[in-house]
């Protein structure tokens, strides 16, 4: 007779890697960030030491997440959404938003400070499973309510303003659509306002068009725009195949800025070469493997968008944050799921990871009582 309670850990491949790579940065951002630290706050492992405590907060939020029904969170799917959409319009709240290079991104809680974009996006994954497991994306009136709280979500963050995020939960959404059901017709009818969207976001703020400028030939202006993504080039390639070794990164000595969170990836080149990169991707590849399996084999077809939902997110952010450490797209800032600094990060993208284990569980119990009869 099967076991009838939820496993916590359903598809161990997926939380091996999932906690490799956590503890990976952990080491990571001691190797990039400690000089930088040192210099702030006369401690070399402050961004350790924050991180580590994010990591604890972030398993015991996983474990809760491994025992919540996901039936929950398609009941207050609305709740949850409307949260998040306050959450982001606090930051906006004077005394209560933090503004920290030019941007207001940050919720001040006293002792630490919270990103709502990072729970707006899991949020919004939510509402659009919940909306496709009514009505599948098969006709435009179908996706209007989606599309509706994916522009307000959307609207929120760009007003902080965060581009990077901005684009993350677009192509989240244009994924979830594509697995709802959309047609081809549906995305071409989207496709004008959006470039027209995005020529227009990019000219009413001329920094963006300088940032698209820096990509295209960033030794154009070695000092300002492309100084960031030129420090990146030399540490990748300072890496070759093999790298410089570990913690004998020069870059992260005040060269390449963010070193500890957007830009992790370029000093792990630098100090692990092309093959710590390629086994850095190749687990991250598991790990979408592993998503969309779990989204395949899911019991209802809510947990199926769910988990492709979930999936789509750690993929896009990946995809999206190695393409701007390469110079692949313009420089924009995002953090690396799972290694990059930034505890409401991590503690979202473990949430993710624990719903999906979940789904993983329920799946495996039905498949196990199905066999019983």
């Amino acid at each position: 007779m099967p076991d009838t309670k939820y496993k916590v850990v359903a598809d161990k491949i997926l939380f091996c890697c999932v906690l490799l790579l956590s503890l990976f940065g952990l080491v990571m951002q001691y190797s990039a960030g400690s000089y930088g630290a040192m210099l702030e706050t006369g401690d070399s492992f402050f961004y350790v030491k924050k991180q580590a405590v994010a990591l604890a907060v972030a398993i015991a939020v996983y474990l809760a997440m491994t025992m919540t029904d996901t039936r929950h969170y398609f009941k207050f799917r609305y709740i949850i959404l409307g949260i998040a959409v306050i959450l982001l319009a606090l930051v906006f709240v004077p005394g209560v938003g933090v503004e920290n290079y030019g941007a207001t991104r940050w919720i001040n809680l006293g002792f630490t400070t919270f990103q709502p974009s990072d729970f707006a996006k899991f949020a919004l994954v939510i509402f659009i499973a919940a909306c496709f497991s009514k009505k599948s994306a098969v006709t435009f009136g179908n996706m209007l309510p989606v599309l509706f709280a994916s522009l307000i979500i959307c609207v929120l963050i760009m007003l902080e303003p965060n581009m990077s995020i901005t684009m993350c939960v677009a192509f989240v959404v244009v994924i979830m659509l594509f697995v709802g059901g959309a047609k081809f017709k549906h995305f071409a009818l989207m496709a004008a306002p959006a470039v027209l969207a995005v020529i227009a976001l990019i000219a009413i703020e001329p920094y963006r068009l300088k940032r698209i400028a820096a990509f295209l030939d960033p030794w154009s202006s070695p000092l300002g725009e492309g100084y960031q993504l030129i420090q990146s080039y030399y540490a990748l390639g300072a890496g070759g195949l093999f790298g410089v070794g570990l913690f004998n990164s020069r870059q992260k000595y005040l060269f390449l800025p963010f070193a500890e969170s957007d830009f992790i990836f370029s000093v792990i080149g630098e100090e692990l070469g092309w093959f710590g990169c390629l086994i850095v991707m190749l687990i991250y590849g598991v790990i979408i493997w592993r998503g969309i399996l779990i989204a395949l084999r899911a019991s209802s077809r809510f947990d199926s968008y769910l988990a492709a939902g979930i999936t789509s997110v750690i993929a896009v952010q990946t995809i999206l944050n190695i393409a701007v450490v390469t110079g692949s797209i313009p420089p924009t800032g995002l953090p690396l799921p799972f290694i990059s600094a930034g505890g409401t990060s991590l503690v979202m993208f473990m949430s993710g990871v624990g719903i999906l284990e979940r789904i993983a569980a329920k799946s495996h119990k039905s498949i196990a009582h199905h066999k019983m009869y």
